[in-house]
């Protein structure tokens, strides 16, 4: 099934690196159909490639696999007795503005995301099929029955965030018989992507640099995910094109908009705290990964940008000093709030971040990258939801790297990712589903810096496609500060 909507957008030409500079804005129309054929699957965060390592390591007692099972198998979402609890509406965010007129509740999601994200992944480590069986429960529940995601601006971050987490688990259950992939796949474009479009759009209405770049990050997820998980090859496309050039402050350059001397680039909410620019890093980490397994390399974009902001924060948070420079320096544009220097970080905060952006670069690209590799064998063996504390921010990642990301060096460094292929035959004792998986393909590939190869990735049409602000805008490149306002009972305070 193709999930499409033919959406025509107005979209930005180019970008030029950090420095300001007028982006001019042109009208495209995006492909209808998804071109090159259907994607990858298995293809969001795990190829089937990558649950066969997991099920073989595990049965052969290897480490870390091991104690990164553990921490699955000990997490109480991973049970399969566990009860989805849907809602026809989710809310996040409180109205300020009496009286109000809902009560928020979308912790029912997030720990039913996660329950089924959790089973989803035992199950095709462990080949017991109970657990195949409550994730598809728990996902085909919810696509039942929910209809909107609602509540002030923190809704664009529910729907963001459990968004790309959803397509993630239903990622997992594809292929079984029982799962309502239909439905599911229409759940996500009805009711979670159009948030996310919005918000990519117009912002809230705001102007573009003014909220932090983890609402743009966590919506491009969102975007990416439901574009993968749908085959529908536009929305892939503009969401690339966003993490390339986007005029929010999720985009690569936003987001890292200083390449110190040292090799470090400037993580742009260091100077807010800490645990949001954690948050950052795993949602970056989590869009390149998505991308990477269907032939787009978003990693090694711009000479690895992202790899200098992860050493960056990764130095930072645990305990050592990192070059700051304000950000009404970068593009002589103050925004509402402008810290003037690198927040205070404390080394003992930990979130399930690091294994995924550390064995991309050292195993995979065979790069030296100090300290990653450092803080990795910090955070590890790796939890998820759950294990991090009871709120919403201990949900902000699915986690579990230890057991999923570690992996052998690659023989070949190369950047040059290839579509993940069907799975192989499962290991001994995993889980497989009956039924035969398509081989499926994407014409997509990019370059590892935009001077080579042409800026643009290949995902299978000629046309440059991306999301902009309202017509006639003028978009500014650049480290632009993207902020949230004072007014709370408007805007969210991730």
């Amino acid at each position: 099934m193709h999930v499409t909507r033919q959406i025509s957008r107005r979209t930005m030409l180019k970008a030029t690196g950090a420095a300001a500079g007028a982006v001019g804005l042109a009208t495209v129309a995006t492909p209808s159909v998804a071109a090159g054929g259907t994607f990858a699957h298995p293809g969001l965060l795990h190829t089937g490639a990558d649950l066969a390592r997991m099920a073989a390591k595990v049965k052969a007692g290897a480490s870390p696999y091991t104690a990164g099972y553990a921490k699955l198998t000990a997490n109480r979402h991973s049970q399969s007795d566990w009860t989805a609890n849907p809602q026809t509406v989710v809310y996040r965010g409180v109205e300020v503005r009496p009286p109000s007129t809902w009560k928020q509740n979308y912790w029912t999601l997030y720990n039913d995301i996660h329950a089924a994200y959790q089973n989803a992944l035992r199950y095709h480590v462990s080949g017991d099929s109970a657990h195949a069986d409550t994730a598809v429960a728990i996902l085909n529940a919810w696509s039942a029955k929910l209809t909107k995601v609602f509540g002030n601006a923190d809704r664009w971050l529910a729907a963001g965030i459990y968004g790309y987490q959803a397509a993630n688990a239903a990622e997992l259950v594809r292929d079984r018989d029982d799962f309502e992939l239909e439905r599911f796949q229409k759940m996500l474009v009805d009711v979670f992507y159009p948030l996310s479009e919005d918000f990519l759009v117009r912002h809230n209405g705001t102007p573009d640099p003014h909220y932090w770049p983890n609402w743009d990050l966590c919506n491009m997820a969102c975007a990416l995910a439901t574009g993968i998980f749908c085959d529908d090859q536009a929305k892939v496309e503009r969401a690339v094109q966003y993490f390339k050039h986007g005029v929010g402050m999720g985009s690569i350059k936003h987001a890292i908009p200083v390449v110190h001397d040292d090799g470090l680039a400037e993580w742009m909410e260091a100077g807010r705290d800490q645990g949001h620019s954690l948050m950052g890093v795993g949602l970056m980490a989590t869009f390149c990964e998505m991308a990477w397994n269907q032939g787009i390399d978003l990693y090694g974009y711009d000479d690895n940008r992202f790899l200098k902001g992860a050493q960056y924060v990764a130095k930072w948070s645990l305990g050592g000093n990192v070059p700051y420079t304000p950000y009404a320096q970068v593009d002589h544009r103050p925004g509402i709030q402008t810290p003037t220097q690198v927040a205070t970080a404390d080394p003992t905060q930990v979130r399930p971040v690091w294994a995924m952006v550390a064995n991309h670069y050292t195993k995979r690209r065979g790069l030296s990258a100090t300290y990653l590799t450092q803080i990795a064998a910090k955070a590890g063996p790796e939890g998820g939801g759950g294990d991090y504390g009871p709120n919403s921010g201990g949900f902000d990642q699915l986690g579990f790297g230890t057991l999923a990301f570690t992996r052998d060096k690659a023989t070949d460094t190369k950047a040059t990712p290839k579509p993940a292929a069907s799975a192989p035959a499962p290991a001994s004792g995993a889980a497989s589903d009956p039924r035969p998986q398509t081989a499926a393909t994407a014409s997509a590939s990019a370059s590892a810096s935009p001077t080579a190869g042409g800026d643009l990735a290949a995902t299978g049409s000629g046309e440059i496609v991306g999301w902009t602000a309202a017509a006639g805008l003028t978009a500014v490149a650049g480290g632009l500060l993207f902020l949230r306002r004072r007014d709370r009972g408007r805007h969210g305070a991730s």
